[in-house]
């Protein structure tokens, strides 16, 4: 079983560098959420300086939400100067399965770098894993497969972690399962959650060499800083500034008591 909060407290003692290409819609979420936990952010999106940050850093995170071409020729020299370093990529494959670009870039960027851990939600993981299936925009569509075994197939097919973030997260590396119950509602009401949610995944990623076990945790904490913010908060906007505070007081006793983390049949 993951300990969940050993691996924040790496996070806080390491304060990892992360590395950001990302959504311009919710860039600066993406930083407060690592700075929040412990980490150290950075928004390197220039491709004269994309490798040399990911040599920096101790997780590179790639992020499709705003898409050109141009920036996915970053991503490709940030990732790849990631790989000789022997840090972690994670791919949030933000709208997979919403535009023809869409799916082409994500493809383009697994096949030019070593990509470590795979993220999306439910209809965005299936059309990496080659379903016929569609994404409204950045929003998970209803998908009719078992969820568990396509993640750990497209896992050990990628020879990576797959992350499906949904009501119920999936986390495998194609051998361990983790399922996260952790969450609230309220946080598909607040836009930038699931690109959050990445970026705390790189964090922890950063300090954790169990890949599978760092997704699983991060995912964890963060959706437990959710369940506590709600709970003095009016609507999106009031959840969001608590979301913060929440994560970056979390305790021990929270994440002990309150960690929802199983492994799957």
């Amino acid at each position: 079983m993951v300990n969940v909060f050993s691996v924040l407290e790496k996070v806080r003692r390491q304060q990892p560098l992360v590395h950001h290409l990302t959504n311009w819609v919710t860039i600066f979420d993406c930083a407060q959420i690592v700075k929040s936990f412990g980490g150290s952010p950075i928004m390197a999106h220039a491709p004269e300086e994309a490798a040399d940050m990911s040599r920096l850093a101790g997780a590179t995170v790639l992020n499709i939400g705003t898409l050109t071409v141009e920036l996915v020729d970053a991503m490709k020299l940030a990732a790849c100067a990631a790989n000789e370093k022997g840090a972690p990529v994670v791919l949030d494959a933000c709208g997979a399965g919403a535009t023809k670009l869409r799916d082409e870039k994500c493809f383009e960027l697994l096949d030019t770098a070593k990509i470590n851990i795979i993220k999306g939600n439910a209809s965005e993981v299936s059309r990496i894993a080659g379903e016929n299936v569609r994404t409204k925009g950045v929003d998970a569509m209803k998908v009719e497969h078992d969820l568990v075994a396509m993640a750990r197939s497209l896992a050990k097919r990628r020879a990576c972690t797959v992350v499906v973030t949904g009501p119920e997260d999936i986390v495998s590396d194609g051998k361990t399962c983790y399922l996260v119950k952790n969450g609230h509602e309220m946080m598909s009401h607040l836009v930038g959650t699931g690109c959050m949610a990445a970026s705390v995944i790189g964090a922890f990623a950063a300090v954790e060499p169990d890949l599978a076990a760092a997704a699983a945790a991060g995912l964890s904490c963060f959706e437990i800083a959710a369940e506590l913010a709600v709970r003095g908060s009016r609507g999106p906007g009031s959840f969001r500034a608590k979301l913060f505070d929440c994560a970056f007081q979390l305790s021990r006793q929270q994440v002990e008591s309150m960690q929802k983390v199983e492994v799957a049949e």
